[in-house]
């Protein structure tokens, strides 16, 4: 297993969660680009948050100021810190690692985010 992916749920509109993404084998959050995907219902999966191998991240407009990624690379594990959450965030997600350098690329299972109205 590379990616393993926990923390959805099911949460009110306004609430939070955090998902978590426990990296192993050849998979290093050190080295590798990760990411937050979702994927909702009858929809194609998008891109939410990245953070790069060098620290920088980027946000999908509709969860910036809402949404937080963030590594331990001690613990080799990527989070995403979901806050105000709304109903349009419901969505299974997935987390992914990237390295450019090589062509790898790794999904995690996905999680899935239920936010009631």
């Amino acid at each position: 297993v590379q990616l393993q992916a926990s923390g959805g749920g099911l949460v009110q509109a306004g609430g939070s969660l955090r998902l978590s993404c426990v990296a192993s084998g050849s998979v290093f959050v050190s080295i590798y680009d990760m990411g937050w995907y979702r994927q909702a219902p009858g929809k194609q999966r998008e891109l939410v948050a990245t953070v790069t191998s060098g620290g920088a991240r980027y946000y999908v407009d509709s969860v910036k100021g809402r949404f937080t990624i963030s590594r331990d690379i001690l613990k080799n594990t990527v989070y995403l810190q979901m806050s105000s959450l709304k109903p349009e965030d419901t969505a299974v997600y997935y987390c992914n690692a990237a390295r450019s350098s090589t062509g790898a690329i790794y999904w995690g299972q996905g999680t899935l985010v239920t936010v009631s109205s």
